[in-house]
């Protein structure tokens, strides 16, 4: 029992940790916007409440000195909202500072926290911006713990009104360290608070277990607070708790109950309460699973697993159609039918499980610039778009290195000080966008400012004294573009703290392709720079179009494409050798998949051009046979294959061969940059090349 409670301890302990880390991201981006907003209340109560949930919860869950050290800066911010403190950069600075003293203190083990200087220094600073006493120099990991009051603080501005709040802890409540009696004192601090416990659930004594919690509250709160103020009392215990929070109206709704209300049962009291209630009739009560839960935490590792899972259930599945196809049996046929049906709306489900909202990944940027502009000496605003736009989140979670490298390289080299942008007519303040948006089966992201731009000459010189082009190279803008993607190329004289070593673009480059992505860039000498990262909604199933060429068999995604059309020989004859085709009184050029391929040329009578949009254009792509929709499971090639760039990976079909995905963007690039524009006197170089891959010639700025 002892081990069990131990681990419910420490699973507790964890789920704080991701609670508080959430809550840290939103101080951070409160912080940052309060910067640009001085007098925004909201975001002064917004940080205010923050900081008070990571303290109060820190000390439910054993993080005494995490509670004792954010105490100060809630102190602080409570003196900001009440008028008493003016809202500084210094105050700011210091709680950006502490919040990350907060993070790292969250990564230690409570038990063996030792104490820092730095700590200590910003609680000193911080008590001196609000006027505070200094107490003694202490250490913050030493004894005796610092037992955090919470003080009462002015109620919020509005009208009262009266809450009626359900509350049953999880049976294990109680093993994790966690009082009920701090969650009802917190709940006191915003208002007039009359409770009623609940003893229905008390077993008899021989079923009795001493650690295990059996009473449920009923609490009428009278208070100006709003129903998310109160629900952050709760933040750390709600998803292993049923928590019912509903407006009554106004306060006299409450007096029936101020005359029979029972007296608040603090934790403390208990087993004291528990044997006093033996011969409460009722069973045990199971609160595992909350009623009303409207969320759920699961561990990514376990979603993961799912998704798997169902990647094999769609392999099989395939296999069964296949099967069912072969033989002439109605029932066998109709079975394979609604597995299939089955199959798909689960793998749409699972799948849409893993995609998540962009927007915690592009928020904690904008402390990035905060930072970079204030050591730059440069006035930078991040502005932000389509954050709401959700990602696959094993894609999600290696954006951020691209990202940075992108911010960064954008605050030191496009971004101009602020003289010169002033000389040059622009504004002082300069601007770096970041937006996302879906586009198919992609998500384009991108990141925009309104620096000076990319200059080619500049590029082009450093790259012939580098010996990565000869000196009398032809190349076009776009391909000027691309050496900057090269490891180690970098413009700049001067290696900084922030730049000049020549591996963040080489870093973006990889860890997109590694995404199955492809990088675009657009520049206007003087105007600025935008690099557009296009990437897969999602790394694990896609639905594909399953086509033939030769004796191999392809998967393009279904997503990409447009329509798809019959060619004949003939009709390839009179073009005189053009790629052309004329659909509805349009020109549209294709690609032969044979020709690129280096398979012989004479195919079928009749091909199958399936056309798709690369973002500039429509462009058609030529096949010999298109055999249906599939739901194709990505596979990832070998090593051997990390350079053939046009396949995004594999995939096993029902009859057990296996088809490669194409990437169509990537695809289409490779064709229109082949050595002499054009696909028809010789193989493309792109389909075992060893050199890095082109830049799109497309501007989706």
């Amino acid at each position: 029992m002892k081990h069990a409670t131990t681990a419910n301890a420490e699973m507790f302990k964890q789920s704080f940790r991701e609670e508080a880390r959430e809550i840290l991201t939103d101080l951070e981006s409160a912080l940052l916007e309060l910067n640009e907003n001085r007098g925004d209340g909201a975001l002064v109560g917004r940080i205010f409440r923050g900081l008070h949930t990571i303290k109060g919860s820190g000390a439910m869950f054993g993080f005494e000195d995490l509670a004792a050290f954010t105490h100060d800066l809630e102190t602080a911010f409570d003196l900001v909202r009440n008028g008493q403190l003016e809202t500084s950069s210094e105050l700011i600075d210091l709680t950006l500072a502490a919040l990350d003293e907060i993070s790292a203190m969250l990564e230690e083990d409570p038990a063996r926290s030792v104490g820092s200087e730095n700590r200590e220094r910003l609680l000193e600073s911080v008590r001196r911006l609000s006027g505070a006493e200094s107490s003694p120099q202490r250490d913050l990991g030493s004894e005796p713990k610092v037992d955090v009051q919470v003080e009462p603080s002015p109620a919020p501005e509005g009208p009262i009104q009266t809450w009626r709040i359900q509350f049953a802890p999880g049976p294990d409540l109680m093993r994790i360290g966690a009082n009920p009696r701090m969650l009802l004192r917190e709940l006191r601090e915003l208002g007039h608070a009359k409770v009623r416990a609940g003893m229905e659930a008390v077993p008899p004594l021989e079923e009795f277990d001493a650690e295990r919690c059996y009473v449920r509250w009923e609490i009428h709160l009278e208070t100006r607070a709003e129903r998310e103020a109160i629900r952050e009392v709760f933040i750390f215990v709600e998803d292993t708790c049923e928590l019912k929070i509903e407006s009554v109206g106004v306060p006299a709704s409450a007096e029936g109950m101020r005359e029979n209300a029972a007296p608040v049962v603090d934790a403390d009291e208990h087993a004291r309460v528990l044997k006093e209630s033996r011969g409460t009739p009722g069973g045990r009560r199971s609160y595992d699973k909350p009623d009303n839960a409207t969320s759920l935490r699961i561990a990514a590792a376990k979603l993961d697993q799912l998704v798997d899972l169902v990647g094999e259930l769609v392999t099989v599945q395939a296999r069964l159609s296949e099967l069912a196809g072969r033989r002439v049996d109605a029932e066998l046929t109709a079975v394979g039918e609604e597995v299939e049906r089955l199959t798909s709306a689960l793998r749409e489900s699972s799948m849409n499980m893993r995609l998540v909202p962009i927007r915690a990944t592009f928020d904690k940027f904008r402390r990035l610039v905060h930072d970079l502009a204030r050591d730059l000496g440069k006035n930078v605003d991040l502005t932000i778009e389509g954050a709401e736009t959700e990602l696959d989140k094993t894609v999600i979670e290696q954006l951020s290195d691209p990202l940075m490298h992108l911010i960064r390289n954008s605050m030191d080299h496009g971004i101009e000080p602020v003289e010169a942008r002033v000389a040059n007519g622009k504004a002082a303040m300069a601007r770096i966008h970041l937006s996302a948006k879906h586009s198919g089966a992609n998500v384009l992201i991108s990141v925009a400012d309104d620096g000076r731009g990319i200059d080619c000459e500049a590029v082009r010189r450093r790259a012939v004294e580098r010996g990565l082009i000869p000196a009398d190279a032809d190349l076009t803008e776009t391909q000027i573009y691309g050496l900057i993607f090269q490891p180690g190329f970098s413009t700049a004289r001067q290696v900084t703290d922030v730049s000049g070593r020549g591996v963040g673009m080489d870093v973006v480059r990889q860890k997109v392709e590694s995404l199955r992505g492809a990088v675009d860039v657009s520049s206007r000498n003087g105007a600025g720079t935008t690099v557009t990262l296009r990437l897969p909604l999602t790394m694990a199933i896609i639905d594909g179009l399953l086509v033939t060429v030769g004796d191999g068999s392809f998967v393009l995604p279904v997503a990409s494409t447009l329509e798809c059309i019959e060619l004949t020989h003939k009709e390839i004859e009179r073009s005189n050798g053009h790629r052309f085709a004329t659909v509805r009184g349009q020109i549209v050029p294709y690609i032969r998949l044979r020709e690129y391929f280096g398979l012989p040329l004479r195919g079928p009578e009749i091909d199958q051009v399936i056309f798709l949009d690369n973002g500039k254009g429509r462009v058609g792509l030529v096949v010999d046979q298109i055999l249906g929709n599939c739901q194709a499971v990505i596979k990832s090639l070998g090593r051997v294959y990390r350079q053939v760039q046009m396949v995004a990976g594999a995939t096993i079909l029902g009859n057990g061969t296996v088809a490669l995905i194409l990437d169509p963007d990537r695809l289409i690039q490779e064709a229109a940059h082949s050595e002499d524009r054009s696909i028809l006197s010789k193989r493309p170089r792109g389909y075992a090349q060893t050199d890095p891959p082109p830049i799109a010639d497309t501007d989706t700025g």
